[in-house]
């Protein structure tokens, strides 16, 4: 059988594996950062109403430019990140990963890079690597903060054209501080003053659910600053695959040189526009979500685990050291009936917030779990 290490791939996918999380039909899944909460009924009607339109005009081709959906953005996102944000400084593709493709498509590449402080999300080295940009994983401190002097250092030495900063972090669920991204975005900007500096994007994927503002101020006057966003989490529409950036206009515009023709469909742009309508509503689950997320935290440092504190929809918790790790640990709660998620960072693992049964039955778990673990120590 051929391997697709035997395909004439390009050098750098070479011994590489796809991005996912394995999805298993267990009771309890809270694996991968999902909005629990199904879409409210009203909002399904309208989107019903609103796809209906859509498909009337299914023999046209979308609004190329999707202005109706990118001036709602922006409203959004005045309303909520305390900023205003003009239509043309609101650009949307089909996830906050296609966002991030563009970018590296536009300001990466063969012969340039971007680094990212790991552990992050994965997806920015991976789509670095997809798109020919050299990929530089950056420091972090034993806390999971960026390590702000290290990481001047390496961004001096090695002059990246891309900064990735993802805010709330991704395992981790750590918020960055506005001071280390400013201090990040002005040594970025340095280390490439040759060549009209670097693109710094904060990945606000999570940014609805962190305790602090969002860092969109940030961009006001620094044209080379990014923040990117989804509608996948806070929203609770992962399936409808939209995500979206706010920068200058000229990122906007130079974005759109790499972009697919009629990238957004018409069904997309329907149902994004409709979700935009229930933006009130869709907020209290996050509220909702926000305080299980709280309620995680405690009962996990209740039961003797570890947690990193979390802006996110998600906590990280351990430390599981020893025989089998984090993976034995990972394997002892899905035999309970919850998928939790084993991301590889040694010795932590990853839980979503669920609903409130769902978030008792994941602790439930972690007690037994640590219960055995007694019951045997006691027993040497």
């Amino acid at each position: 059988m051929t391997r697709i290490d035997d395909l004439p791939i390009r050098d750098e996918l070479r011994g590489k594996s796809p991005y996912g999380a394995p999805q298993l039909d267990v009771p309890v899944r809270l694996n991968t950062n999902e909005n629990p909460y199904p879409l409210p009924e009203p909002l399904v009607a309208r989107i019903a109403e609103r796809v209906a339109e859509a498909a009337r005009q299914l023999n046209r081709y979308p609004d190329r430019d999707a202005v109706e959906l990118r001036t709602e953005l922006a409203r959004y996102l005045t309303r909520t990140g305390g900023h205003e944000v003009a239509k043309d400084q609101v650009w949307a593709a089909n996830g906050s990963n296609e966002v991030i493709q563009q970018l590296l498509q536009t300001f990466g590449g063969p012969g340039r890079s971007a680094i990212g402080f790991e552990p992050s999300y994965s997806m920015h080295a991976l789509i670095s690597r997809g798109t020919g940009t050299e990929w530089i994983s950056g420091p972090r401190n034993d806390d999971f903060a960026i390590d702000l002097a290290a990481a001047r250092e390496a961004i001096a030495e090695r002059r990246p054209d891309v900064v990735f900063v993802c805010s709330p972090n991704n395992p981790t669920g750590t918020a960055v501080e506005a001071e280390t991204v400013l201090a990040l975005y002005e040594a970025a900007q340095a280390a490439k003053a040759d060549t009209g500096g670097a693109l710094v994007v904060v990945d606000e994927a999570y940014g609805e659910f962190s305790h602090r503002p969002s860092l969109l101020p940030l961009i006001e006057g620094r044209p080379n600053m990014v923040v990117s966003r989804t509608m996948s989490k806070a929203f609770g529409a992962a399936g409808l695959r939209l995500g979206y950036l706010a920068a200058d206009p000229a990122v906007v515009d130079a974005v759109q040189l790499v972009r697919l023709p009629y990238h957004l469909s018409s069904v997309t742009q329907a149902t994004a526009l409709a979700a935009l309508e229930h933006t009130d509503t869709l907020l209290k689950y996050v509220e909702q979500l926000k305080a299980e997320r709280d309620r995680l935290v405690t009962e996990l440092r209740t039961i003797g685990c570890e947690v990193t504190a979390s802006d996110a929809n998600f906590v990280q918790f351990g430390r599981f050291d020893g025989e089998g790790g984090a993976h034995a640990a990972w394997r002892a709660i899905l035999d309970q009936g919850v998928l939790v998620r084993d991301n590889g960072v040694p010795g932590w693992l990853r839980v979503t917030a669920g609903t409130p049964a769902e978030n008792d039955a994941f602790l439930d778990a972690v007690r037994t779990l640590f219960k055995e673990r007694s019951l045997k120590e006691n027993e040497r």
